[in-house]
């Protein structure tokens, strides 16, 4: 979430560069919320100022023998005053809470301007592309021919965009899933978590899911539990391994913390992007080893180089050709991915 004293200082900077990112920061509503947040405040100090010194009226008052019942009535009345300012200035706060979750985060510097995939910079390759005498089918003819791989099966038990693996297939997930994990803890330093897979709303807000992105989650209720009881399936396990330390302070010396994970992940895909992909792209349901790591600020760009190696580890060793792309501004609505 971007830093309240960020717009406040400078509003016009922040625009720019949300725009680069295709948000369109509403300045003038900032402006009035600002306008409405100071002037309650302002309100609030000079009623609170006048309380104090009818206090002191009061007192002295009291200590004379006189009547003080219009001071006290006046003090009454601005106690009155002053909960309803409050009640307005916590119906402000939350709804700026709420606007500033939904904004995206600033790109760094480094990452260049543009508005679509075209626009970004590929920063190295390895391996080359094979070529092949034939023309190649995709995976899920594939699938189908050797058996294994099976759609019309899952869509009876889920609907559409679920798969099912059987034998060999299902038995090279799992090994997919095993050389990734000891790469990353036997290789690379990871320690290896087993984390839940359902989670709580906090647990969410915490890695930005919510509330910019509820429509894509799947959410559900406990058996027996009020409806408004809501937690939710993980999209990917940096969620549940990145709130484990929310709300705690995690002494210098204890860095870096790097946790990995295997998990299914679970995303409702809402919206009419990839809504005709084939196969097993744009699924429900669909599993990933994730690494994070928890460092000092001023190592995050050299480890996120370092991380970056880790994933491509993996692809080396499985001798998959690829490419390492820089994502322009607007193409970052997503994490970044290998291709």
């Amino acid at each position: 979430m971007l830093d309240i004293q960020l717009l406040r200082k400078d509003l016009a900077s922040v625009a720019v560069r949300l725009r680069d990112r295709g948000y369109v920061l509403d300045t003038e509503k900032f402006h009035r919320v600002e306008a409405d947040r100071k002037a309650i405040q302002t309100r609030t100090q000079e009623l609170q100022a006048r309380r104090n010194a009818l206090s002191r009226e009061i007192g002295a008052a009291k200590s004379r023998g006189e009547d003080a019942s219009a001071p006290m009535a006046e003090v009454g009345a601005i106690g009155d005053e002053l909960n309803a300012l409050e009640r307005q200035l916590a119906d402000i706060q939350s709804g700026l809470h709420d606007w500033l979750l939904a904004m995206p985060n600033l790109a760094h510097a480094s990452v260049p301007v543009g508005s679509s995939e075209a626009d970004n910079v590929e920063v190295r390759r390895w391996g080359a592309p094979r070529s092949f005498d034939f023309e190649p089918r995709d995976h899920v003819d594939i699938g189908a021919a050797v058996g294994g791989l099976e759609f019309a099966s899952s869509a009876k038990l889920s609907g559409a965009r679920f798969y099912t693996l059987r034998g060999p297939i299902a038995r090279l997930h799992r090994a997919l899933a095993q050389l990734m994990l000891d790469t990353h803890t036997t290789e690379h330093g990871y320690a290896e978590c087993y984390v839940p897979y359902i989670v709580n709303a906090e647990t969410l807000t915490g890695t930005g899911q919510l509330p910019k992105f509820e429509d894509d989650l799947f959410r559900v209720v406990k058996g027996g539990a009020p409806d408004e009881t809501r937690m939710y399936l993980i999209p990917t396990a940096e969620v549940s391994l990145t709130n484990l330390i929310r709300d705690e302070i995690v002494p210098g010396e204890k860095l870096p913390l790097k946790l990995t994970a295997h998990t299914p992940c679970f995303r409702s895909e809402a919206g009419s992007y990839g809504k005709d992909t084939r196969g097993m792209i744009r699924v429900h349901q669909f599993d990933k080893v994730e690494m994070v790591q928890i460092v000092h600020p001023d190592r995050s760009y050299d480890v996120l180089e370092e991380m970056t190696g880790h994933a491509e580890r993996i692809l080396q060793k499985l001798e998959l050709p690829y490419r390492v792309m820089t994502l322009c501004t607007g193409d970052t609505a997503e994490p970044a991915n290998l291709s």
